[in-house]
């Protein structure tokens, strides 16, 4: 929203930002989301690989002691940012209404809500310390408070780019600061900081993209903090902010628990097993996540169902996530080897049954943006609550038998907040189970032959180098997958295909 050319509420209506008239249009929208997903997606991959290179090389600096250090501070800042007013950032993207007072009024919450949180995470960081019994945590604690300050810059420019499925500014900047804390953590590793490394580097993250969305979105417009006629985006952001509130405490509620109970070494390898074990979850999905609610909110706009958009959404997530996480669990021993070393290898049987639960995570991931984009939030906060009691009950139930107990936690609570999840949305956006599976069975089969053909080559051809090793398993899994498609399911092959290669014929799932 430039300043020189202010949004008026009647042009608001027709304007791309709106996008009722382009969803008729089935492959104009095709196409718009297509763009949307290959720079929101294709973006966050390339943040993460620079992310990875840098992190696969720090951790060779650091230790898992500071690794558990990390993991303390991140529950009080995780469990504050439920309050950091995105999810009232994100109303601009699904609602119908949208003029210059109603967005200084969410930039006017934004930064109200952040502010306050700054102060408080200030205040608290010595009774946080002492809960954890660490004392540089209060100092740690100090320092990532700042982080709340950037967020009324990062999350209003967000979300007013993914109204307009304008991802391609929002790709760029992402990648900028990818790789600006890439180098400040390589470079403070390398001098010996520790665990500041991991502070700063991510502290700097924050400020580069602020900065750069502020730019990118041109969004020059004056915060007003009289609420008066935002009420519609006070009880949808309200609700989300209830969702991220429980969604903190299923998320965060493991660390909490290990915490008080666990070595600091072990809940340090725990939490970068956990790290690696959320890579397409928790840094793959958020991105498809932006982009399908803005499609879907265009699409229910326009008054078109949304139930098949979802059952090709879930097969795409589930045709890349299903199978690398599967291959991640058979291949953990080699993989931590070739990219953590020796010193990391008592996470490798953490990784190994992480890995095997995180498709049923990756699938309940998918399910919110389809209900919030129809204003059903209700569904969102019903599972988001079932997801807070379920895990940190099993949490507790499984913390004596140590990191792997945690991880059988997993095993109990990730397919059955799964199955909660679908039967409340499966109903409302006219998808049947039966339909469900039938989306999912290709996946299915494809991943057991894989699953196959890798521990018979492990069992025959037996691989010293944790590289080769890695390769050649790599290799024999990715094959038996691909030709299962290939020769059994040729149609979703030509039909991805042709996705893909953006061809008219063929819509997009939002």
């Amino acid at each position: 929203m430039d300043a020189k050319a202010p949004l008026s509420e009647s042009e608001s209506a027709s304007s791309a930002h709106n996008g009722v008239g382009d969803a008729h249009d089935d492959s104009s929208f095709a196409t718009r989301v297509r763009s949307a997903v290959a720079w929101r997606w294709g973006a966050q991959v390339a943040a993460q690989i620079i992310t990875w290179t840098s992190t696969f090389l720090v951790v060779r600096l650091l230790d898992p002691t500071d690794y558990g250090l990390f993991a303390m501070s991140q529950v009080v800042v995780t469990a504050l940012a439920f309050l950091n007013g995105q999810s009232f950032a994100t109303s601009i993207v699904q609602t119908a209404h949208l003029d210059d007072r109603r967005v200084g009024q969410v930039f006017g919450m934004l930064l109200l809500a952040n502010f306050t949180l700054a102060t408080i995470q200030f205040a608290v960081a010595p009774a946080a310390a002492a809960y954890f019994e660490e004392p540089i945590v209060a100092d740690m604690l100090r320092v990532q408070a700042a982080i709340f300050l950037t967020i009324p810059f990062i999350a209003l420019p967000s979300e007013w780019l993914a109204r307009g499925l304008e991802f391609r500014k929002q790709g760029q900047v992402n990648m900028i600061s990818a790789l600006v804390g890439a180098m400040i953590a390589l470079v403070l590793a390398w001098l010996g900081w520790g665990v500041w490394a991991l502070i700063y580097s991510g502290l700097s993250i924050f400020v580069t993209r602020a900065i750069g969305l502020m730019i990118a979105a041109r969004l020059w417009i004056k915060p007003i903090f009289n609420p008066a006629g935002a009420w519609d985006l006070l009880t949808y952001g309200g609700t989300l902010t209830l969702c991220q509130l429980f969604w903190i405490i299923q998320s965060q509620s493991d660390v909490v628990i290990a915490g008080r109970l666990l070595e600091t070494y072990d809940l340090g390898l725990y939490s970068q097993a956990l790290f690696l074990a959320l890579i397409v979850t928790g840094r793959f999905i958020p991105p498809i996540n932006e982009v399908a609610l803005a499609a879907y909110s265009e699409l229910h706009r326009a008054n078109k169902p949304l139930g098949p958009y979802f059952l090709k959404t879930a097969r795409l997530v589930m045709m890349v996530s299903a199978p690398a996480y599967i291959g991640l669990s058979l291949t953990s021993d080699s993989a931590i080897l070739v990219l953590m070393g020796e010193k990391w290898t008592g996470l490798i049987p953490i990784l190994s049954g992480l890995a095997i639960v995180m498709p049923a995570f990756a699938l309940q991931l998918i399910c919110a943006p389809v209900t919030n984009a129809m204003g059903r939030t209700r569904v969102y906060l019903f599972t988001s609550i079932c997801g807070a009691v379920i895990f940190p009950c099993v949490f507790l139930w499984s913390i004596g038998g140590g990191p792997i107990g945690l991880v059988h936690a997993w095993w109990v609570a990730a397919p059955m907040l799964c199955a909660i999840t679908l039967t409340a949305t499966l109903p409302r956006i006219g998808v049947t189970p039966m339909a469900l599976i039938g989306a999912l069975t290709p996946i299915a089969l494809s991943c057991a032959f894989m699953t196959v053909a890798v521990i018979m080559a492990q069992r025959l051809i037996p691989i010293e180098s944790p590289l080769l090793a890695l390769a050649t398993y790599a290799v024999i899994g990715a094959g038996i997958y691909g030709a299962t498609f290939w020769f059994g399911y040729h149609s979703i092959v030509r039909e991805t295909w042709a996705l893909l290669r953006n061809k008219d014929t063929v819509h997009l799932p939002a």
